[in-house]
């Protein structure tokens, strides 16, 4: 059984510093009129000395949303310091009392660190009101674990189609077999990685990982007629003659006109604008017949947060920081910065922002329809290597079909058991 670290380290922290939260929103009922009395609420206001760690790229750009932040509350000040938000686990917790006070991270790393005491909560103050008002339904989603706000959302990240429309126009990449009947597609089913890019077939089919939520250990049901459908079409790709297992030489094969289609997401923009000019055209993933009709293929919805540490000495300094950070006007700088798609919902309708065809792709594939938010639990260590050989195997025939479902209730139990 896992111990709740943040329960018996942290409460006293967070309720002292809850208080002062409550007292600052400005909350006049009377349950909370006492706390606002109170020498530390009467005073409660952002201010002292924090630490802000942002992609070692991004900041120079950040450096100048600090110095807007700073002016609008002039007792906070600010160092920001280069880091990598794909280590944020690995980083803070190194030693949280020297980590930053406020960090970006992706939003699949919430579960661990929330369980270790990592991450602040939020959910009662006024900063979860925004984070909820201001941001779509996938993004608040990814920002919470166990009913617990922990970060604050500033961008989402979905693979997209990416193809050549010299070759295929934008009827034929709707579906997935008008697609590969007109053109090739140039993909990875056959080797490492092929787990992020295909796994969400089984949720475009029906299944659910890890539950509804991504929070159910035992959740998972791949394990059913909806699963054997999926490999069996992913066993039939491998004579698809519209499809070309492209792994590393992916991009090589789409400048080369081996393939005319890619799957990806917004980081291999400008590789693509590269490799196929003014012919570079940009879709939502296609529809797919397993067997029983088309389905609408689902990718992996990723979430940016920055996140708050639970060890920091400045709460109020530190979620208001955050806050700031991804609100709808830095936001807007970091797409206009960096292409960082938007979470806030007000800017995904923005002209500006919906004008670039990449971001007005991932905006689509961004909605639950078309995108599963992916799961936060540390058991998808273990889901990550069990899927990998389950696709690749599949699809390179070593899997029989009779073997389907004794190899789908193979994976549902090894993903199931709980990591220590």
């Amino acid at each position: 059984m896992k111990t709740n670290w943040k329960k018996y380290l942290t409460t006293g922290v967070i309720l002292s510093a809850s208080a002062l939260l409550l007292a600052a929103c400005g909350d006049s009922s009377s349950d909370k009129k006492d706390t606002a009395s109170s020498d530390k609420g009467s005073t409660a206001k952002p201010e002292g000395d924090i630490k802000l760690w942002v992609d070692t790229e991004q900041v120079d750009m950040f450096k100048g949303i600090v110095a807007d932040f700073e002016k609008e509350y002039p007792d906070v000040k600010v160092e920001i310091a280069a880091g990598s938000s794909a280590d944020a686990k690995q980083d803070v917790s190194k030693d949280p009392g020297a980590a930053a006070d406020v960090f970006m991270m992706p939003h699949d790393q919430i579960g661990q660190m929330a369980d270790a005491g990592l991450l602040y909560p939020f959910t009662e103050t006024k900063f979860a009101e925004n984070v909820k008002k201001d941001n779509v339904d996938s993004a608040v989603e990814g920002a919470t674990w166990k009913e617990e706000l922990y970060g604050f959302p500033y961008g989402v990240e979905s693979q997209v189609l990416y193809y050549n429309k010299a070759k295929l126009s934008e009827a034929d990449v709707k579906t997935w077999s008008e697609m590969t009947a007109k053109g090739k597609i140039g993909t990875n089913f056959g080797d490492a990685g092929a787990n992020y890019i295909f796994s969400p077939l089984f949720m475009s089919n029906g299944d659910v990982l890890y539950g509804k939520t991504g929070e159910d250990v035992k959740g998972t049901d791949f394990n059913n007629e909806n699963g054997v459908e999926v490999l069996k079409w992913i066993a039939a790709q491998k004579n698809n003659p519209g499809v070309v297992q492209s792994s590393a030489e992916a991009l090589s094969n789409l400048e080369s006109g081996v393939t005319d289609a890619f799957l990806s997401g917004p980081w291999s923009k400008n590789d693509v604008e590269k490799a196929l000019g003014e012919n570079m055209a940009v879709a939502a993933y296609p529809k797919v017949d397993f067997g029983s009709g088309e389905k609408q293929m689902k990718a992996f919805l990723g979430v940016k947060l920055f996140a708050v540490n639970q060890q920091t000495k400045s709460p109020v300094a530190a979620l208001t920081l955050a806050d700031y950070l991804s609100n709808e006007t830095s936001q807007m700088k970091e797409f206009e910065g960096f292409g960082i798609v938007p979470s806030n919902k007000t800017l995904q309708t923005d002209s500006k922002v919906a004008s670039d065809a990449v971001t007005a792709a991932v905006i689509e594939m961004s909605d639950s329809e078309h995108s599963v938010v992916m799961p936060k639990l540390p058991e998808m260590n273990t889901f990550w290597p069990a899927m990998d050989a389950l696709i690749n195997d599949t699809y390179k025939g070593s899997i029989k079909e009779d073997q389907y479902m004794n190899k789908l209730d193979k994976l549902v139990s090894d993903i199931s058991k709980t990591t220590e």
